[in-house]
C-alpha cells in the first residue's frame, strides 16, 4: 500500500564516483573471506539505518559522502543476502543517493567483506531497477521522479485492487481478524519514524492479504512493485515521508481490516482506492 539471475561480471575497481560510504558499514565477521577486520579509527559512533550517529573521522574515503551503518551484522550465513538487505535498507532511507554512485570496494570495505557479494548485492538491484551499472566506476542509483511513483501505484492498483475485492467476498472474518497483529505493527512501525522499518511492516501486511488468494506469482510481482515504490523521489526529503503521513498511511491498514471483517464492501473499496492513490 503507500508503498536473481545474476548479471554480468562488472569491472569498478576504480574509485571514481561523487559518493561512497564513510559512516557505512557492518563489523566484520569471523567467516568474511578475504576480509581485513576494520580497526578502531578514532571517534565514530555506530549508527542505525534510521538513527542519530556522528561521521566516522580519519578515514580515507575518496572524497565520497558518508552514509549511516546498517543496522544489523553482517553474519557468517548468507553474506550476500544481507548485503543486499542492507542496501535496500539504504535506498529506502536514502543513504543511498538518487544519481550518485557507489563503488563495489568502498562497499565492502565498510562491510568488512570481499568485493564480490557487494557486486553481486548491487547486480541483483540492477536486474530490479534500483541502480545502473557505470563501467569502470560501480553503481549509480537511478533518479526516480513524481511520474514513476504514479505509473507504479496505478499498476499495483490494477493488480491489488480486484484481488482484495474478490477476497472481501470470500474470505471469513475469522481469517482477516487473524491479520489484526500485522495491521498493528504498521502502525507501531509509522510512529517510530522510521521509513525502512515502516516500509518492511507495510509490505508484511500487504504479502499476508495478497497471500490469501494462493497465486505465489502474483504475491512476488506486487512485492516487487511495492518496493520499488518505497524509494524516494528525486530532490524529495532526505529519509522520504514524515511520521504523520506514514501514521496516517498505517491507520488505513486497521481501518481496511475492520471493513473487511464487517464486510462492508463499499468502505472497502473507498479505503483500497485511497490507499493507492496516496502511495508512497
Amino acid at each position: 500500500m503507500k508503498q536473481g539471475t545474476q548479471g554480468s561480471a562488472v569491472t569498478e575497481d576504480a574509485v571514481t564516483g561523487p559518493a561512497a560510504v564513510g559512516r557505512f558499514r557492518i563489523p566484520v565477521q569471523p567467516a568474511a573471506q578475504g576480509a581485513e577486520p576494520e580497526r578502531d579509527r578514532g571517534d565514530r559512533r555506530d549508527r542505525p539505518g534510521c538513527a542519530e550517529g556522528g561521521a566516522a573521522r580519519g578515514e580515507h574515503t575518496h572524497g565520497e559522502t558518508a552514509l549511516p551503518r546498517p543496522r544489523a551484522a553482517v553474519q557468517r550465513s548468507s553474506v550476500r543476502g544481507q548485503v543486499l538487505d542492507a542496501l535496500r535498507t539504504a535506498l529506502v532511507t536514502g543513504d543511498l543517493r538518487p544519481g550518485e554512485v557507489y563503488s563495489a570496494p568502498v562497499l565492502a570495505e565498510r562491510f568488512g567483506v570481499s568485493a564480490t557479494p557487494v557486486r553481486e548485492a548491487m547486480q541483483q538491484l540492477t536486474l530490479e531497477g534500483a541502480v545502473e551499472v557505470v563501467p569502470n566506476r560501480g553503481f549509480r542509483v537511478v533518479e526516480r521522479g513524481a511520474r514513476e511513483l504514479a505509473e507504479l501505484a496505478e499498476i499495483r492498483a490494477l493488480i491489488e485492487v480486484p484481488v482484495m475485492m474478490r477476497l472481501a467476498r470470500t474470505v471469513s472474518a475469522e481469517r482477516w481478524a487473524e491479520l489484526r497483529p500485522l495491521a498493528e505493527g504498521t502502525v507501531r512501525a509509522a510512529s517510530s519514524g522510521c521509513r525502512a522499518t515502516y516500509a518492511e511492516a507495510d509490505r508484511a501486511f500487504h504479502r499476508a492479504v495478497l497471500g490469501l488468494a494462493g497465486n505465489e506469482q502474483l504475491v512476488r510481482i506486487a512485492e516487487d512493485l511495492h518496493r520499488r515504490a518505497q524509494w524516494p523521489l528525486v530532490g524529495g526529503a532526505p529519509g522520504g515521508r514524515g511520521r504523520a503521513e506514514l501514521v496516517a498511511d498505517a491507520h488505513e491498514h486497521t481501518a481496511l481490516l475492520d471493513a473487511l471483517i464487517a464486510g462492508d464492501f463499499d468502505v472497502v473499496r473507498s479505503l483500497v482506492g485511497e490507499h493507492f492513490n496516496g502511495a508512497g
